[in-house]
C-alpha cells in the first residue's frame, strides 16, 4: 500500500499488470506469483507477510484516532459554535465539498498510461462483472430490505437509507482500499466504471425503489443533472488533474523524480482532505446528532448492519472464488462503500434541506467513516491470519 504518509516507488508490475502476462481467472488468481506491494510499500511481498498494523506509517496506524478527534470536534463545533458548519460548507464548488482533493494524490499514483491494455483480458472482465452485480443489484436491494426491516413505521428516514444505498462509492473508496493494501489500478476501473452508471442507473433506480417499491408519498423527482454534477465535480477534476499531472511531470521530469519526490510530497494531503471533510459534516450536523439522537440511531443500526454484512459477503465470495488479497480488498470496499455526497445532494433537492429524508442521508457517511476504518484494520488482519496470498 501506498501509505498517506511515505509514498514509496511504485512496483514495476503490480496485480493489475501481471494480468498482462497471465490469464487471471478466479481459478488462478490465488496462486498468481504476483510482484504486489505490501502495505509497507516493499516489493515482492504480499500485504499478509508484515504486521497488519506495524507495517503502516505513523500517521496512517492512528488514523482511526485521527477520525474521531475531528468528529468529537465536529460534533462540539456543531452544538456550542453552530455558525462553524455553514462556514465550512462554503467552501464548495457547484454544490460538492472542495476536499476533492484528498482524491487526488491518490489518483495520481494509477498507471494510466498501461490500463488499457488491461482490458484486452478477459480476467479484468470477470472482476468487473462481480462488482457491477454487488455493486448494482446486491447492495442496492440489500439496503432496501435492512430500511424497511429496521424502518417500518419511519417512511421519510427510510427514504433517505434508500438513497444511500444507491448512491455508490467514487470518492473515499480510493482511500480505504489504499489503507487497506488493495489494487489502486483496478480500484480506479471500478471508480470510473461506477460513475458512468450512476449518471446512468441513480435516477431511475431512485425512482423505481422509492415510488413503485416503497410507494413513497409524495413527488419524488430525482434530477439527472444533480448525479451528474457530483459524478463529474467529485471524480471529474481530481481525475483530469492526476492524469495531465502524472503525463507532463513524468515527462518533464522523469518517472522516478514523479515517484519519489512528487508523489510523497502530495500523498498527506489525502488524510488532510479526508479530516477536513469529516470535520464538515460533523460541525453541519452536529447538532442535529444530538438533537434528533433516537432518529440518528434508529437510522444507525441498519446502516451499521448493511456496512458489515455487505464487506463481509463480497471479501467471502470473493474468497472463494479464489482472488488475490489485493483484488478482494478492492472489491469488498467498493461495494461498501457509498456516495454520500449524492445522496444528501439528492435528498435536500428532491425533500428539503430539514427533512427527514435528508438526515437520514446525512447519517450514512457518521456511520460509513468509523466502520469502513475498523473494516481496513479487520481486512488486514483477516489477510494476515489466513496468509492470504496472490
Amino acid at each position: 500500500m501506498a501509505s498517506l504518509e511515505h509514498a514509496p516507488t511504485p512496483p514495476t508490475s503490480g496485480v493489475c499488470s501481471k494480468m498482462l502476462n497471465n490469464d487471471f481467472s478466479p481459478a488462478t488468481a490465488a496462486t498468481t506469483d504476483v510482484e504486489a506491494q505490501n502495505p509497507a510499500g516493499e516489493k515482492g511481498k504480499t500485504p499478509i507477510n508484515t504486521s497488519a498494523f506495524k507495517s503502516l506509517g505513523w500517521l496512517d496506524r492512528f488514523l482511526a484516532v485521527w477520525i474521531l478527534l475531528a468528529m468529537v470536534v465536529g460534533v462540539l463545533l456543531g452544538n456550542f459554535v453552530p455558525e462553524t458548519g455553514p462556514a465550512l460548507q462554503k467552501g464548495k464548488f457547484v454544490g460538492v465539498s472542495v476536499p476533492i482533493v484528498m482524491m487526488y494524490p491518490i489518483l495520481c499514483k494509477v498507471r494510466y498510461e498501461s490500463l488499457h491494455e488491461l482490458f484486452t483480458h478477459r480476467g479484468v472482465w470477470k472482476q468487473i462483472a462481480f462488482s457491477v452485480f454487488v455493486n448494482w443489484i446486491v447492495a442496492p436491494f440489500l439496503m432496501l430490505a435492512l430500511a424497511w426491516a429496521f424502518l417500518p413505521d419511519k417512511a421519510d428516514l427510510r427514504a433517505g437509507l434508500i438513497l444511500v444505498g444507491l448512491g455508490r462509492c467514487i470518492a473515499m473508496v480510493l482511500i480505504w482500499t489504499n489503507l487497506a493494501g488493495g489494487d489502486g489500478e483496478y480500484c480506479a476501473i471500478l471508480v470510473a466504471i461506477n460513475s458512468i452508471l450512476q449518471m446512468i442507473l441513480f435516477a431511475p433506480m431512485a425512482i423505481f425503489f422509492l415510488r413503485v417499491i416503497s410507494h413513497e408519498s409524495g413527488s419524488v423527482d430525482v434530477s439527472y443533472s444533480v448525479v451528474a454534477t457530483s459524478v463529474a465535480v467529485f471524480l471529474g477534476i481530481p481525475l483530469g488533474a492526476a492524469v495531465l499531472t502524472r503525463f507532463a511531470l513524468r515527462a518533464a521530469a522523469g518517472p522516478a523524480w514523479f515517484d519519489r519526490v512528487f508523489v510523497r510530497f502530495a500523498s498527506p494531503w489525502s488524510l488532510v482532505g479526508l479530516l477536513y471533510t469529516i470535520l464538515v459534516l460533523f460541525a453541519s450536523q452536529g447538532h442535529a446528532v444530538v438533537h434528533q439522537i433516537v432518529a440518528v440511531v434508529r437510522v444507525a443500526a441498519p446502516l451499521v448492519v448493511y456496512f458489515v454484512l455487505v464487506f463481509s459477503a463480497t471479501l467471502w465470495a470473493a474468497y472463494r472464488l479464489g482472488f488475490g488479497y489485493a483484488l478482494s480488498a478492492t472489491q469488498s470496499f467498493t461495494a461498501a462503500s457509498n456516495n454520500f455526497e449524492l445522496a444528501i445532494a439528492v435528498a435536500v433537492a428532491t425533500f428539503g434541506p430539514e427533512s427527514d429524508q435528508a438526515l437520514a442521508a446525512t447519517v450514512g457517511p457518521l456511520i460509513e467513516v468509523p466502520v469502513l476504518i475498523a473494516l481496513v484494520y479487520v481486512v488486514r488482519w483477516v489477510g494476515k491470519r489466513w496468509a492470504w496470498k496472490e
